[in-house]
């Protein structure tokens, strides 16, 4: 929570504490006027139950009814001796109400204090807050270079040249050559954006500037502005180097207000300062912006222009070969048995990015040293695939049934076999019915071949793949009896089956129209027709796995029935189950 925030809200409590204060002293019963005479007579009668004596003109009093009481006070020598000889209490202290009041304004008093600390503490705090960019320092020393960087060789080439730019820049201001300002790495998380960041600076031996792009959004306008404005202030003390804004959409995206106009200020001074900055850069300074995002497409169009981010670098997923350099990699430093295919390993981790595959290394060598192996061996490997996959088996199972392992094995069962008929390129490597610490029952292990392309019927084979679980468990249960298993399966097929629709215009109903521009240009009569065309599709599909299930169903159960068994089924067993069943 912010100080401005946390200023607000006590704010409001101190003004609710008050409010309450006075409610409750304008409440209070005043004390009832009586005379001298009364106050005597009363003394006589033994109603007195307490005096309050002071140096004041009156003195207040409380009668054992309860009932409170002001009179005139003497002030004459052995009054109060008079009272106690009467057993009435004497407390020579000021009255309740003058002590009420004296502690009200205490109070009051304190409350307007804190208040005025706070407000100029704030005050302090967001002067300091624009002044939060000089605590950025850069690391001299970068050890990471392009050996370190294994895979994405297209894009390692596309950044060597911005070494010779960084260390000479006069050659190419001969030939009349601009430097490039900025370079944009996009692609999906854990591709090695950063790191090839690094090995810019590593190689060009210059310092490295690290922030991201949540350190300029803040509360205050103009604070984000002015650290943006210091960064670079800093960067052209220090001369030649590399700055790198990691997640840049934070405060880079696209400026459009929305279809009302409005906007946020503060992102939008940020982005205008970081736009100014970037223009102001001389031909010759050697300062390189280096910024990454997953998310190209949200990006303000006056970043990407020429002479802002001149060079967009998409960092992929790798591909086997890139697979394989990744993992080569990685285990440098890791005692590898001989056992261990790292060509095959390479083959089965598709879809994989370069971070998922070091955990995959670290989890195997973490196995291999709990189990005192001396050297990972590719058992090793092969449970850590699974346990990054899948998560780890659950030990304890003794609280599964015998029908949930049952329609479990027919859901996986529906799977594998699906797999087998619609895409036999693919590869299915591990069937279980063990459940795994991430909350699933089980899981069919499904291997797509490397492509640069999804097909129109790639996809449909997926998403039968993702139906053939649920199928399978109304074929052998009942269409009442079909449980929440397939959940996670509906979810990524409804993701799919949408891009074909909504990006892909691969539905003749919805023409080649790209549903995201009508919407992002406010066209939105089309969401009804574009929810029944994705509902029958799905709905089409579905009953082609229910067709393909009812013909293959004693391969089906075969699978089903192995699995009961044996719990796991690699796919040479697979392989057999199915001969066998034809």
């Amino acid at each position: 929570m912010s100080k401005k925030h946390k200023i607000i809200i006590i704010s409001v409590i101190i003004t609710l504490l008050l409010t309450i204060h006075g409610v409750w002293q304008w409440q209070k019963p005043k004390p009832e006027k009586i005379s001298y005479n009364q106050f005597l007579e009363e003394v006589e009668k033994g109603s007195i139950e307490k005096v309050f004596l002071s140096d004041e003109d009156t003195m207040q009093g409380t009668l054992k009814d309860g009932t409170k009481f002001l009179t005139d006070n003497p002030r004459k020598e052995g009054l109060k001796e008079e009272l106690l000889k009467a057993d009435i209490i004497v407390d020579e202290m000021k009255g309740q109400e003058i002590l009420s009041q004296a502690m009200s304004s205490i109070v009051l008093l304190g409350l307007v204090g804190l208040l005025l600390i706070l407000a100029k503490r704030s005050g302090k705090s967001q002067s300091r807050a624009s002044k939060v960019g000089m605590s950025i320092k850069p690391e001299e020393s970068i050890k990471v270079n392009f050996s370190n960087v294994a895979g994405n060789q297209e894009a390692v080439n596309s950044v060597e040249e911005l070494i010779d730019f960084i260390n000479n820049p006069e050659k190419y201001s001969k030939y009349g050559a601009r430097m490039p300002r900025g370079v944009i790495l996009y692609g999906p998380p854990g591709t090695g954006k950063t790191l090839l960041a690094k090995a810019i600076a590593g190689e060009a031996g210059v310092p490295f500037y690290a922030v991201t792009g949540s350190d300029f959004v803040q509360v205050y306008v103009g604070v984000g502005a002015s650290r943006v404005r210091e960064l670079f202030k800093k960067a052209r003390q220090v001369g030649k180097c590399v700055i790198f804004i990691d997640e840049i959409d934070a405060l880079g995206k696209k400026r459009d207000g929305g279809l009302d106009g409005g906007g946020n200020d503060e992102r939008d001074q940020t982005l205008n300062a970081l736009l100014a900055e970037m223009s102001g850069f001389d031909d010759n300074e050697g300062i390189v912006v280096v910024a990454a995002t997953n998310r190209l497409d949200t990006l303000d169009e006056a970043l990407l222009r020429p002479g802002r981010f001149d060079r967009h670098i998409e960092i992929g997923l790798p591909d086997v070969k890139a697979r394989l350099k990744i993992l080569a990699l990685h285990c440098k430093n890791k005692p590898i048995d001989q056992d261990v295919d790292l060509e095959k390993l390479a083959n089965q981790t598709v879809y994989f990015s370069g971070a998922q595959l070091e955990n995959l290394m670290n989890e195997a060598a973490i196995i291999a040293a709990r189990k005192g192996s001396g050297t990972i061996h590719q058992q090793h490997i092969d449970q850590a695939f699974y346990i990054v996959v899948a998560g780890y088996e659950k030990k304890d199972r003794s609280s599964i049934s015998e029908i949930d392992r049952k329609i479990t094995a027919y859901h996986e069962a529906g799977h594998a076999l699906i797999t087998k008929l619609v895409a036999p390129e693919n590869k299915v490597s591990k069937v279980t019915i063990i459940p795994s610490t991430k909350g699933a029952g089980g899981f069919s292990m499904n291997i797509p071949p490397s492509r640069m392309y999804a097909k129109k019927k790639d996809m449909e084979n997926n998403i039968k793949i993702m139906l053939a679980g649920r199928c399978a468990e109304e074929i052998i249960f009942g269409k009442d009896n079909i449980t929440t298993g397939a959940s996670n399966d509906l979810e990524k097929a409804t993701e799919v089956l949408l891009d074909m629709v909504r990006r892909f215009g691969m539905t003749d109903s919805s023409g080649l129209l790209n549903y995201d521009v009508l919407y992002r240009n406010g066209i939105r009569q089309v969401q009804d027709n574009f929810l029944d065309e994705a509902k029958k599709n799905l709905d089409i599909l579905y009953s082609c796995v229910r067709s393909l299930l009812m013909e293959n169903r004693e391969q089906l159960e075969a699978i089903a029935m192995s699995l009961l068994k044996e719990e796991t089924l690699d796919e040479d067993q697979l392989d057999q189950i199915l001969k066998r069943a034809a």
